[in-house]
């Protein structure tokens, strides 16, 4: 896409610290409101506390019930959005190139006004990060808020996602993870930052910081950080199957 070398490819993206993500939704919530009035919206909203609720979301959580032998339950909150994936597959099969990644920065978006609403691109995305909004009959993702990152009219503590600035707890980092010094990089390499679902080979710009090691006395999440043979993380290794069923 680009004859820059690797290391010095712009790769804008998340680092999502699943350690410190405490599951209160104010990214998703930051996001819906930021997005339905920005280059990606309107986000439609159908009656919203009714009985049938419908719309289209950029940015979820999801939360899993780690059940062990012993001990009490534990619950994980993922978020997950578009991973800005270095092979995106929903840009290969779009059949009108609607679906685009951008080589100045690595931003995956979607060209709405080209997108025909063929859904090719929400089966060809192995994370689901896709959702065809209800109302326009069109594609929708999150677009890591570009109308905000490069808006000069802000506060430049703005300019990152509303997800990333929102979030109470720090779980959400932005930067450019093309840039092996950048904090985002560093942040990766020193807690051994995780690709999702390696095996797809869509090289996710996105990371994912596992738990932190605790005490297997007294920490219920041990077992699935320890290594194995054949997956050296067995937390990240059980979410991936976990993801796979959703």
């Amino acid at each position: 896409m680009t004859d820059l070398p690797p290391a010095l490819q712009v790769k804008l993206g998340l680092v999502i610290d699943l350690d410190t993500c405490v599951g209160c939704h104010a990214c998703v919530i930051a996001c819906k409101g930021w997005n339905t009035q920005g280059d990606a919206g309107p986000l439609a909203d159908a009656d919203a506390y009714g009985k049938a609720p419908e719309g289209a979301f950029l940015n979820r959580v999801h939360s899993f019930e780690l059940t062990p032998e012993t001990g009490p339950a534990q619950i994980v909150h993922f978020p997950k959005s578009c991973l800005h994936c270095e092979t995106a597959p929903c840009v290969t099969v779009c059949p009108t190139g609607a679906s685009y990644k951008r080589v100045e920065d690595g931003i995956v978006l979607v060209n709405e006004t080209d997108c025909i609403g063929c859904g090719l691109c929400a089966w060809a995305c192995p994370y689901g990060a896709r959702e065809m909004d209800p109302v326009e009959k069109v594609m929708k993702k999150c677009t890591l808020c570009v109308d905000r990152i490069y808006n000069e009219t802000l506060p430049e503590v703005d300019r990152v996602p509303a997800c990333v600035r929102t979030c109470p707890a720090g779980a959400r980092h932005f930067g450019d993870l093309g840039d092996p010094d950048s904090a985002v990089s560093q942040l990766v390499a020193e807690r051994g930052g995780y690709d999702l679902m390696p095996d797809q080979e869509t090289g996710p710009v996105n990371k994912y910081l596992p738990p932190r090691p605790r005490d297997a006395e007294i920490d219920i999440l041990a077992p699935f950080l320890e290594p194995v043979a054949e997956e050296p993380r067995g937390f990240m290794a059980w979410l991936d199957r976990t993801l796979e069923r959703i």
